[in-house]
């Protein structure tokens, strides 16, 4: 079985903050990684009957979207799109458990990869990991996984603020942030103090490096409701009423 390096100083840990608040559940993350990957470290990424009735293949990154209750009245419900991908975790079994050393984390960075050359497709990555986020190229015989695009964020050749993930570069809500979550004067680390970032399914012990930002509470109602138009107004005032509720959320 692989065992998991031993931290150092100054190494950094390497990792994504995601915002569930502000993702729109666009897939633009997935299609962008699919996308990068397809020509990177683990290229390629397969697709199996990608014009059939059962469409499949292998995506990194995979978003769901889900339909969150409100109150007992029935007001208050919203869509949360929750994305999905390798957590990169401190504590990953997916790496443990591998037979070959096929899996193993970084120990300058923290992330968490395959070496698709003396991997087995065995699959026992894909059943330890909780998070679902492993995936098994059924052409090559070999599991694969988020790298975090490490042929970006070490591409010198690229200009520095390009030198992030490709889910990240290309969320047009800015939902997702890269960076070290080593330094607490780094983005991600700012963020998750701020907005109370939380690790997904913590009680299972595989602490994972990225984190989630909860969906704040919504300030404008979700129910019904009629704006009072004040006498002589017209609809105009009642219409920049509105305008003034959404753009102060």
């Amino acid at each position: 079985m692989t065992s998991l390096p031993l931290p150092s100083t100054g190494s950094r840990k390497l990792g994504l903050v995601i915002d569930l608040d502000t993702c729109v559940g666009c897939h633009a993350c997935a299609v962008n990684c699919k996308e990068w990957n397809t020509g990177g470290h683990h290229a390629p990424l397969p697709d199996y009957d990608k014009y059939g009735a059962e469409p499949d293949g292998v995506w990194f990154n995979r978003i769901h979207s889900y339909e969150a209750e409100g109150k007992a009245d029935g007001c208050g419900g919203r869509t949360v799109n929750f994305p999905r991908s390798c957590l990169h975790c401190e504590q990953p079994h997916c790496v443990t458990v591998c037979p070959t050393g096929a899996s193993y984390k970084r120990a300058e960075d923290g992330i968490v990869l395959v070496n698709t050359d003396i991997c087995i497709g065995c699959k026992l990555c894909s059943w330890a990991c909780p998070y679902g986020a492993r995936e098994f190229d059924e052409d090559a015989g070999v599991m694969k996984k988020c790298t975090l695009c490490i042929d970006r964020i070490y591409n010198t050749s690229l200009p520095e603020a390009e030198r992030e993930p490709a889910c990240v570069a290309t969320c047009p809500s800015r939902a997702r942030h890269f960076g070290d979550f080593a330094d607490p004067d780094s983005n991600v680390s700012k963020l998750v103090a701020a907005r109370g970032g939380v690790d997904l399914m913590p009680e299972l012990g595989y602490r994972p490096v990225n984190k989630y930002l909860p969906p704040r509470r919504a300030m404008i109602p979700t129910h019904a409701t009629e704006t009072p138009v004040r006498a002589g107004t017209g609809l105009g005032a009642a219409l920049l009423t509105l305008v003034d509720r959404v753009l102060s959320r």
